[in-house]
């Protein structure tokens, strides 16, 4: 299917150039993201790597079980105290471009209180990740005729898109994907662009469709795919 056959390309408009660095639904960002369908590691402490000294620790890597409990040590490292019930994991991770869906709420001073943890309160953005569609030496990319359905609008959890940078890359927005990232300039690399307002409708109406499992036959989303379907 020709890229002028897309959603993105019948809305006539999509992406918007904007240098204020605010985070709102729609702005394009970079961040890391897990690489969720691997199992994630476990890092085991073995103990010390010195008795005496709390910075340096052996560990054993395994792989995360759901029901294994975690593992009693005596000689904790002050560098990651964790709780009875809490444990150290590893995730294999990538920078990549995500779209913002949610830009999250402050919570106000007097109940973010100094003694009380910070993950009570901490802000958080929610986040859904792009995956680039191209194939060559190093990945194996996306299915070409699979591409091709996602441009043409058939499924609720796959959103395509040509990036506005890296030289206009072919990606999928994967709504399944959608993941809280913390609201930190360590965390995020805010982008130059955002969506246009007539694109933050067809997001909206992509995100009901994926929430809900059905899309309401009357919006603009519903139309697109009409006539898209219709020039098959």
């Amino acid at each position: 299917m020709p890229h002028d056959r897309s959603i993105q390309n019948l809305l006539g408009s999509w992406w918007i150039e904007d240098k204020t660095k605010t985070l709102k639904p729609g702005r394009l960002i970079k961040a890391f993201v897990p690489h969720v369908d691997q199992i994630p590691l476990e890092l085991n402490l073995l103990g010390r790597s010195e008795p005496t000294n709390h910075t340096k620790a052996r560990y054993e890597i395994s792989p995360l079980r759901i029901n294994q409990p975690p593992k009693k040590d005596t000689l904790p490292v002050a560098g990651v105290p964790l709780q009875d019930n809490e444990k150290l994991t590893a995730y294999k991770s990538k920078k990549r471009p995500m779209l913002v869906l949610a830009e999250g709420f402050e919570v106000p001073e007097e109940y973010r209180r100094g003694d009380h943890p910070k993950w009570q309160t901490s802000p958080t953005i929610i986040a859904a990740p792009y995956y680039g569609v191209k194939q060559n030496e190093k990945r194996k990319g996306f299915i070409p005729e699979f591409v091709d359905r996602v441009r043409a609008g058939e499924y609720p959890h796959y959103l395509w898109d040509e990036l506005p940078m890296d030289k206009g890359e072919e990606s999928l927005l994967r709504l399944d994907h959608l993941q809280p990232i913390g609201k930190h300039h360590q965390s995020i690399e805010i982008c130059d662009f955002r969506l246009c307002e007539d694109a933050l409708i067809i997001l909206d109406e992509y995100l009901n469709w994926f929430l809900k499992g059905n899309l309401d036959s009357k919006t603009l989303l519903a139309d697109l795919r009409k006539v898209l379907m219709q020039s098959e």
